[in-house]
């Protein structure tokens, strides 16, 4: 018998579980393979390979001009660095709102180019036979209510969702279908706690908040912006657990200042 302990896979059927005996779910956002390797081996439960990409890694206002030629690349970058962690990739906007063939040529597109465990669509009822169609293939899928980036032209705003009795009652409606169309986890985005207790309780299947209170059975975070290596964005939700921006641009400093002073490479950096 070997005496290393096996590393066992985070599944769906883990995750579901782990809702069960009431153990949270840990998440972060991941895009490249260094990262992904960091985050994965200290344990992370869940990697989302989110279209957040195209803010941090991109540099764009939005998550809308991010294609899925390049969600499929950040994608396969994180699943070469897993060796535990449960990997969501999001679908991009425009690859699956409208059009359930698209958005299955598209799904399949990320589980076979990216190696990816299963994938997130924004939306409710509007969306149903994208999700129905992409389960077909047996393909996982994440639900994401709340506020839903994707849509933010629509909303003009990125504030607190769902605070009115309609759009509380029609999220609750949308968590109860997409548990009933077969999605094995769902996202609640800015939505009150209260809100998002509601729909913990009510739904089998795992709730993950970002900004959506503590009564939830997960947490995700976009890892730039918890590690501090983003500095504008600063939400309620957000806590920050390190500020490496900080220490990498004192590294930067310290490393141009050596080159200046021919201070490196010193003689024994040389050959």
């Amino acid at each position: 018998m070997s005496q290393h302990k096996e590393v066992k896979l985070v599944t769906t059927h883990q995750l579901l579980a782990m809702k069960q005996r009431g153990e949270k779910i840990a998440m972060l956002t991941a895009y490249d393979f260094s990262m992904a390797t960091l985050l994965d081996g200290a344990g992370i439960d869940v990697l989302l390979v989110g279209d957040s990409a195209s803010n941090v890694m991109a540099g764009h206002e939005t998550t809308l001009p991010i294609t899925l030629d390049q969600m499929i690349y950040h994608a396969s970058s994180v699943v070469r660095a897993v060796k535990r962690a449960f990997v969501v990739v999001d679908m991009p906007f425009g690859s699956y709102q409208g059009n359930s063939s698209e958005a299955l040529r598209s799904a399949i597109r990320i589980m076979k180019e990216s190696g990816g465990h299963g994938v997130k669509l924004e939306g409710g009822a509007e969306i149903r036979e994208s999700i129905t169609r992409i389960l077909t293939a047996g393909i996982p899928v994440m639900g994401h209510l709340g506020l839903t980036p994707q849509s933010i032209y629509k909303f003009g705003t990125y504030t607190v969702r769902a605070k009115e009795e309609s759009e509380a009652q029609k999220l609750l409606e949308d968590s109860q279908l997409l548990q009933e169309l077969g999605c094995f986890a769902l996202v609640l985005e800015k939505i009150p706690s209260a809100l998002a207790k509601q729909v913990a309780e009510t739904l089998t299947i795992p709730v993950i908040g970002i900004g959506a209170g503590p009564d939830v059975d997960g947490q995700v975070l976009v890892v730039h912006d918890m590690l501090g290596i983003t500095k504008e964005f600063k939400p309620r939700f957000l806590r920050r657990y390190a500020e490496i921006g900080d220490v990498m641009h004192d590294a930067v400093q310290r490393y141009i200042q050596d080159v200046k002073t021919q201070d490196f490479p010193s003689s024994e950096e040389a050959y």
